[in-house]
């Protein structure tokens, strides 16, 4: 893990947002997996007026999302899909046919699960995957446990992801998550972890000591040969 720390929240949002475009600038054909919350939000607005300038840059570029909040509408304010619609997709103009979505409220959610891995399988595997930083080590909805799921499952939310401000401000919040697992993660060709927001700095000296447990789901990351770490190091 390359690990780059920054002044602050925007040079942390900039240097991310330059690693992609150096990236489309090689090759327009990329599969970007995004995150939802704060932590990424900069990044999509650095990427978003990049597009006014080099809209050609994205022409081809395809996106997955990395998780939704399960049980809630998608036009709910507070929903992944609300979230990246207007933060990336709208803004990078997006359409259907390049962009892979978990269903806020599916039917049968094991089958959601199944319809995004086979669309993994047919699209991937993800070129460069966003990452944020959970307080208790979670990345996407996985959660610390005895074990981890490789595949995109339905996730059982953790008390510390249901305080996430995204659910707090929901009149009624999500009965489980939807989720790209550890595998999925793990076979992207690069992953950027962004680690800011308050509350973290004790999860995060614990992910700098290299120890990998299911516990802290986030260290698996070690493992992985191409991850780029910023640290806003004005939030920690």
């Amino acid at each position: 893990m390359k690990i780059q720390r920054c002044s602050d929240y925007e040079e942390m949002s900039r240097s991310c947002c330059d690693a992609i475009i150096a990236a489309l600038k090689e090759e327009k054909e990329q599969l970007l997996c995004t995150a939802t919350g704060n932590s990424p939000k900069g990044v999509y607005q650095n990427l978003a007026s990049t597009y006014q300038n080099e809209p050609e840059l994205f022409e081809k570029l395809k996106i997955i999302k990395l998780d939704e909040w399960g049980g809630i509408p998608a036009s709910n304010q507070n929903s992944c899909e609300t979230f990246l619609q207007e933060k990336i997709i709208g803004p990078l103009k997006i359409s259907d046919y390049r962009y892979i979505s978990f269903e806020s409220d599916p039917t049968s959610p094991e089958m959601e699960c199944e319809r995004i891995q086979k669309e993994l399988v047919g699209n991937g595997p993800i070129d460069i995957c966003i990452l944020g930083l959970g307080k208790n080590g979670h990345i996407a909805f996985n959660e610390p446990a005895n074990e981890l799921s490789p595949f995109c499952h339905v996730a059982r939310l953790s008390q510390q992801s249901l305080q996430h401000q995204m659910v707090t401000s929901m009149k009624n919040g999500p009965a489980y998550g939807l989720t790209l697992g550890m595998a999925d993660i793990l076979q992207s060709k690069k992953i950027i972890l962004l680690l800011t927001g308050a509350g973290k700095k004790s999860v995060i000296e614990e992910l700098m000591t290299k120890k990998i447990t299911s516990y802290l789901p986030a260290s698996f990351l070690w493992l992985h040969p191409d991850v780029t770490c910023y640290i806003d190091t004005s939030a920690i």
